[in-house]
Parts: structure tokens; sequence; C-alpha cells
């Protein structure tokens, strides 16, 4: 036999606890079971009657099955449910709460008989007869009505229907029909706690009003007098008019407050608006701000790119660059041309002439510098061939270059050198005293008179050539002093 769950219809394997069910525990699991309601309970039907009526048996008999079941009925099921019906098998079975013991042939034939002459034949007494209970035996068993090929059952049929009948009880004695597998039982155990709940909370619904009540009660228990209960009654009324009066004065407060806070919404908007130019504004001042900030820093950095070339272009002395004075061995130079003839180191004509040429170049631009005109003669550079001509007398023109060819015109022309030489010397007498008169701290080493300057003659023609290149070599210190003097802002 197989078992199936009564709610979702799966196959169930019974517990081995419900196989093994003995008739003690089958007692005390139904004596736990709730009573059914009287209302409910009907234990004799009228099929049943009438199948007691249809027995062979003796009327005494019968009569003490009716006189005995009724005691049994005030603990029995109710009728079963439509569903429950369909689920009973076709047989009769005892009583669901009978607690019955299988006795052995030889234990029934020891039973002895309440009377003589009432003992019943062996095959009777075992149920061989079909509905006849025995008059000698327990009236639990003659109720079993076993049928002709179970009249010996064996234990494993007898669990089978001991099994079944716990499931009927259940399912009788409650709304729920049985068995449920686990799964169905956890989900009714959790809707019945459910339900236990609501009804706490009903129960408890029921306990505070029931309380209230009683407080109510309590309250109109207690006799006020008439008196009193004018003066709580004038209390309340003026309790009331206060009530309104306040209530009255905070709807006009209401009311200005609303104005007002009309008026803030109104003076809020109009700040809203000003606060909107004013970040307006101000972000435009910021990216103007930050233009001229960037155009500060770069005019800024071009200033200090000029400032710093301005320096270094005051630093810069164009005039050294221009006339480097220097030495070379006994000769003094001027931008690397030799100035000056010595035994022995030959120097061509025309590297003095040219010489010579920037010697007076330098004269010149020098006396530009700190415009200062010379007395009595001017400068005529003109590179190797540069002349100084008188601008008073005779108005000569001297020539600042010489020659080293053999023949008469040289001994004129060498003369009118050494007048182009001493000239020279003259015109760089007059700057040197110009430079004193303007600071008095400048020294020369070399005094200057007439032509000799250092006592050496500047003249070619009557001098030895050592003392000619010394003394030229001294005119070039003394112009080097005036150019350094002209150069460091002397003139002012």
């Amino acid at each position: 036999m197989s078992y199936v769950c009564q709610q979702c219809k799966e196959p169930l394997q019974l517990d081995a606890s419900l196989v093994d069910l003995a008739p003690s525990a089958y007692d005390m699991i139904v004596a736990s079971l709730p009573s059914v309601p009287a209302s409910r309970a009907r234990y004799v039907t009228d099929s049943e009657t009438e199948k007691i009526a249809q027995l062979p048996s003796p009327s005494a008999s019968k009569a003490a099955w009716q006189h005995a079941t009724p005691l049994e009925n005030s603990r029995a099921s109710p009728p079963l449910s439509t569903r429950a019906q369909g689920k009973q098998p076709q047989r009769n079975f005892p009583a669901p709460n009978e607690s019955f013991v299988l006795l052995q042939e030889s234990m029934i034939r020891s039973i002895p008989s309440p009377a003589p002459g009432a003992a019943m034949p062996k095959k009777a007494t075992l149920g061989t007869q079909k509905n006849f209970p025995a008059k000698n035996t327990n009236p639990l068993l003659a109720n079993q009505q076993p049928e002709p090929d179970h009249s010996n059952p064996t234990p494993i049929s007898h669990h089978l229907r001991s099994t079944m009948r716990l499931f009927n009880v259940l399912s009788t004695r409650s709304d729920i029909d049985h068995p449920l597998c686990a799964e169905c039982t956890q989900i009714l155990l959790s809707s019945l706690q459910r339900q236990l709940d609501e009804t706490k909370k009903e129960r408890d619904g029921y306990i505070a009003f029931e309380k209230e009540v009683r407080k109510e009660r309590e309250r109109e228990s207690l006799d006020l007098s008439r008196q009193d209960a004018e003066k709580k009654i004038e209390r309340l009324k003026y309790d009331e008019r206060a009530a309104i009066e306040q209530l009255r004065l905070a709807d006009k407060e209401r009311e200005q407050l609303d104005e007002e806070l009309k008026l803030l919404e109104a003076e809020e908007k109009v700040l809203e608006e000003e606060e909107a130019e004013f970040w307006r504004s101000h972000n435009e001042h910021l990216l103007v701000l930050a233009e001229q900030a960037s155009r500060l820093a770069s005019l800024r950095a071009a200033y200090a790119a000029d400032y710093a070339t301005l320096e270094k272009l005051e630093r810069t002395n164009v005039y050294n660059d221009a006339f480097c004075i220097g030495h070379d061995g006994v000769f003094g130079t001027i931008n690397g041309l030799r100035l000056g003839r010595v035994p022995g180191v030959p120097v061509e004509w025309p590297e003095i002439n040219a010489a010579w040429g920037q010697t007076l170049l330098l004269l010149y631009t020098i006396a530009r510098k700190l415009d200062y005109t010379f007395e009595n003669y001017r400068l005529i550079p003109m590179g190797s061939f540069s002349r100084i001509e008188r601008t008073v007398g005779d108005k000569a023109t001297y020539e600042l270059y010489g020659s080293g060819d053999l023949h008469l015109g040289r001994l004129l022309h060498n003369r009118r050198f050494d007048f182009a030489m001493v000239a020279f010397l003259e015109c760089l007498k007059q700057l040197i005293d110009f430079v004193k008169s303007q600071d008095s701290t400048v020294e020369f080493p070399h005094q200057i008179v007439k032509d000799k300057i250092g006592e050496a003659s500047v003249k070619l023609q009557f001098s030895q050539e050592e003392a000619w290149t010394r003394a030229l070599r001294h005119v070039l210190l003394a112009l080097k002093i005036v150019l350094k003097w002209t150069t460091n802002g002397g003139n002012g």
C-alpha cells in the first residue's frame, strides 16, 4: 500500500515510528487529539442500525452491543467529510480509538463462557461467519468484521491498517486531510502560526477595549454634583472661548505673516536678480583682470628682457671693438696693425699707413663724441691716405702716410709726413687738455711738448727708428686713456 500527500499528491514514505506503532502509542495519540463538538457527534447512523438488525445474532447480543456503543461514542469521531469519505476503505473497521490485542486460538479456547450453553463454535469466534460478533469475546473484537481471506492477518497488514486508522482519526478530528509531506506540513505550520499571531493581536485588541470600557464605566460611576457639572461646563465654555480667540489671533497673525512672506519673496527675487547681475559683472571683471594680468606679465617679461639687453649693450664698448689698441713686442698696434719700424723687423709702409689711418680715425671719433673742435687743424680720415689740414694761415694740407721709395721726392714727402705727425700730436695735446679740464683725476704717463711725447720725437726724418716707434707707442697709449675716459661716461 502506498501513501500520497493529500495536498501536493506526491508519493510519501512513512517514518519507521509509524510503521512500528505500538497500541499504547496509538491510544496516547488518539487521546491527545481535540474533542469533537456535540453538535457534530453522531456515532450510530441509520445504516449501522440497519446492519445490526440484519445480523443473524441473538437479540440479547444485539441489545448488549447497542448498550455498550453509547459509552464509546462519547469519544468517537464525527462523520467524515466528503473528501475523507472518498479516501476511506470499503471495509468496515473498528472504531478509530479502539485498542485491541490479537489472540491466539489457544487463548480463545481458554476464555470462559459467561453462561452455560452460550458458547459459540470456534469458527464463529474467529469471525468465519460474516458480521456475527461472538458473545464470549470482547465487544471491540466483535466489531472488526474481518473478511474470509483476512481471518488471520499478518503483522505487516495489521500495521498498515493501524496507520490508516490513525490517518482517519487525524482527518476526521481536524480540517486538514492526512497524511502530509514535510513541505506541506511546513506550509501548514506557517499558516497556523500566522493565524495564531492574528488571533493574539485580536485578543490583545479585545483586552484593550475591555480595559477602556471598564475605565469609562468607573468614570461614569462617579457621581458628580450638579453644581460641579455646571462649573465644569462653564470652565469648558471659557476654555472654548479662549481657544477660539487664540485661533482668531493666530489666523490674523498668519495672514500678516503671509503678507510679510510675499514681500520677502519679492525682495528675495530682486536680490537674486541683483546677485546674478553682480556675479555676471564680477566674472567679466575677472576675465578682463586675467587678460590684463596676462598682458602685464608679458610686458614685464619683455621689459626684463629689454632691460637685460640694454644693460648688456651699456656694458658693451663698441669703441674697444672698433679700435683695439695693444702691442706686439716693441710695436704699438691698433686693430692688429703695427705702428713704427725697428731695424731687423721690417714693417711695410702700407701697414704703417693703415695704422696711421686707424689712429687718425680714432682721434676724430673721440673728438666728435666729446663734441670738441680742434684749433687750427681739421682731421680728414681717409684710411691709408689720411690727411690733416690747417684751418688758419696758408691752410696747407699734410699727408699722414709715408713711402719707402728712394728718390728726391721722398725727402720732400717725408718732410710733409713729419709735419702731419706733429700736427696730429698737437691735436692730441688739445684733446688731453680738454679731458683734464673736465676730470682732473685723469692722468697721462707721458707729457707732450711740441713734437715730443715722453722725450721721444714723432719726427722720422732726423730720428732713429727705435725712438720714432717708441713715440708712436706713447701716442697709442694716450689715445687709449682718452678713449676709456670717453666710453665710461666721463663726458657726462
